[in-house]
């Protein structure tokens, strides 16, 4: 009998692919059996500015008016409609979505909580809450500088469904 390979054990073993002969298939998973538990995440993105930028936008405001504002009311749309933009995301009914800003030096970090109860997680709403916020703050600055850039967008926690509780390591 010949051994499976390695390859092919670990794409088995993905809840989102489906195996056969010779090929994967992407697939929804079913999520119908899981209990709704509450379920919490929060990401964050970090936009660069060129020095002095940073001060000058958040006190006088963009090209294209208010940064934050605009770029709150986006990255909240933005978790809202995560299961129309990725694919294999479930849409989820969310209770809550909140962005924040910090400045911190020349960067603006945009937070991004979302929570919801249900049979799935919610980071990738906060991911891309997060990430649409951060991509509007350079629609909304890019005139300025265009240099202007992301550095990241992370998942710092969640909580909720079996897994429980998880915390990015500083």
């Amino acid at each position: 009998m010949q051994e499976e390979p390695e390859a092919s054990k670990r794409r088995r073993e993905l809840s989102h692919v489906e195996t056969g002969p010779g090929s994967a298939r992407a697939r929804m998973v079913d999520v119908s059996e899981k209990d709704s538990t509450p379920r919490r995440a929060l990401a964050r993105a970090r936009v660069r500015f060129p020095a002095d930028l940073l001060r000058r936008v958040l006190e006088d405001g963009g090209p294209k008016g208010p940064i934050e504002e605009v770029a709150r009311v986006a990255g909240i749309l933005a978790a809202k409609r995560t299961g129309e933009l990725i694919p294999m995301c479930h849409p989820l009914g969310l209770d809550h979505v909140e962005i924040l800003f910090e400045e911190s030096g020349d960067r603006l970090e945009i937070h991004c909580r979302a929570s919801c109860h249900g049979r799935t997680g919610v980071e990738m709403e906060a991911l891309t809450g997060a990430a649409i916020a951060a991509l509007t703050v350079i629609d909304m600055t890019k005139a300025l500088d265009p240099s202007i850039s992301i550095e990241c967008v992370e998942l710092l926690e969640k909580s909720g469904g079996k897994s429980g509780v998880w915390r990015r390591s500083t």
